[in-house]
């Protein structure tokens, strides 16, 4: 590695104008996306059924009927140009939700409108409200267009702040996302040949597309605005969740949390279901804010590995490359190909934290409860992990051709003395940043071709670490 102080840095460095020939693609990655669409043409317009686009009539009846008669024999089912009122809708086998240009369906602001349903929440299974979209144990869905889907979720992040104060004045961080309960946009659990193309998203309550115990999924070509009218907490991207063989390309996503983003359960429930996430291609994409372009974690339990993220762009991300676990999490995350990166003005432009945010990740009954009368959510959260088992580990990582542009921090990584990040691969990377950073309790990282310019001219800070020389 080659360490330059900002005022000896070529210009020329600051763009990387042909990179390395990439490897061959795995096999694996022939398999990624769904394998079918729905097929059906026949076309059921919501109309027929009592849709009314006026944006006030509710319509979650009239969409419903109209998903359930085309799922009868398979179709499309369309909207006339408006904007559509609803609650929860749920798709069926053989259906093709198509929203045209002009199209918007406007996500209730009522929580009742959103039955209650088992699934799993931030790496928890638990009771929680629907999505506005459902596809639950379907096979062959598909929705299209280039039409919105608006959340409306200002009344639900306004809620969750409110609780968020009230819990934190009582020592309950760690319990408040799951006790305020929002809807998020679009769920695909349990499921398998799913296609989402082209559509808008905004403004979701909570995560906004969440692919979750799902296999053969596609994502193409969707745009996440959840900065739209307010800043909305924990409003993920995209959320593949102890999934496997998924494909997400072309895709833009401003959000508030993580923008793509790996995840497979958290701490002892996590380690219970014990499903990894595997088998997933991100590529051709770009992310403006959010919590980090691409993130494995914290939810990673039950794994994370064979995933290639490629040819992706984030400019004002708070972290670019992250990955992040706790210490009662578990999990081993490796196999990960990161290559043909851009990024601008990010916070820390790689990170690897195996001790992240422990206010949240960290569960402590305050004095004053009796654990015998809890929810069973807390009392999930509050199952004990040997810390053996806890342990996450982070390996076999590779971080090509990545050009960064004004950093905060160019690399954070802090393994732990017993859980080593072991064998990461830094190959031709060059970054501009305020501190080049550190490194702490590493082994066998190599480095080729590395150009960091920091504005304080400090190298890159290795400690306790073997074999990982900047």
């Amino acid at each position: 590695m080659t360490f330059h102080p900002t005022c000896l840095l070529p210009l020329a460095l600051l763009a990387i104008s042909a990179f390395a020939r990439p490897a061959a693609d795995p096999d694996w990655v022939k398999q990624v996306g769904a394998k079918s669409v729905p097929a059906a043409k026949a076309t059921f317009a919501a109309t027929r059924y009592g849709a009314v686009g006026d944006g006030k009539t509710l319509n979650t009846q009239a969409l419903q009927k109209a998903i359930d008669a085309a799922a009868q024999k398979g179709g499309v089912v369309t909207l006339a140009p408006g904007q559509y009122l609803t609650g929860a809708l749920f798709l069926k086998r053989g259906v093709e939700l198509h929203l045209d240009k002009g199209v918007t369906l406007l996500g209730s602001q009522d929580l009742k409108d959103y039955p209650d349903r088992m699934t799993r929440v931030a790496g928890i299974e638990m009771v929680w409200p629907a999505a506005l979209l459902n596809i639950l144990d379907q096979d062959n869905v598909a929705i299209t267009g280039e039409g919105t889907v608006d959340g409306q979720g200002k009344p639900f992040w306004d809620s969750y702040w409110a609780l968020r104060k009230e819990y934190e004045a009582k020592g309950l961080r760690w319990i408040v996302d799951y006790d305020a309960k929002r809807p998020r946009l679009l769920v695909m659990a349990n499921s398998s040949n799913v296609t989402v193309k082209g559509v808008t998203l905004q403004r979701s309550g909570f995560w906004t597309v969440h692919v979750l115990y799902s296999k053969n999924v596609t994502v193409d070509g969707i745009t996440v605005r959840n900065n739209v009218g307010g800043h909305g907490p924990s409003t993920d991207g995209i959320d593949i969740d102890s999934s496997s063989y998924v494909l997400v390309q072309n895709s833009d996503i401003d959000c508030n949390d993580d923008n793509f983003c790996l995840k497979a359960g958290r701490d002892a429930d996590g380690l219970r279901v014990n499903r990894p996430a595997e088998y997933i291609l991100i590529q051709n994409c770009v992310a403006g804010a959010g919590g980090g372009l691409f993130t494995c974690g914290s939810e990673t339990s039950g794994g994370i590995r064979h995933v290639i993220a490629r040819n992706l762009k984030a400019k004002g991300t708070k972290v670019g490359i992250n990955f992040k676990s706790a210490l009662t999490r578990g999990g081993t995350v490796e196999d990960i190909k990161v290559d043909n990166i851009e990024m601008e003005d990010v916070g820390a432009a790689i990170q690897f934290t195996t001790n992240w945010n422990p206010a949240y990740s960290y569960s402590t009954l305050p004095a004053g409860y009796t654990e015998a009368t809890l929810p069973t959510h807390w009392k999930a959260m509050l199952t004990k992990v040997d810390p053996a088992q806890g342990l996450p580990h982070f390996r076999n990582v590779v971080i090509s051709n990545v050009k960064v542009q004004q950093a905060k921090t160019a690399i954070s990584a802090a393994g732990q003395p017993n859980s080593l990040l072991e064998n990461i691969t830094l190959d031709n990377v060059t970054m501009t940043a305020a501190t080049a950073g550190s490194i702490t309790y590493a082994k066998d990282w190599t480095i080729k071709n590395v150009i960091i310019a920091a504005q304080d001219e400090k190298p890159v800070a290795v400690q306790n670490s073997s074999k990982t020389v900047f």
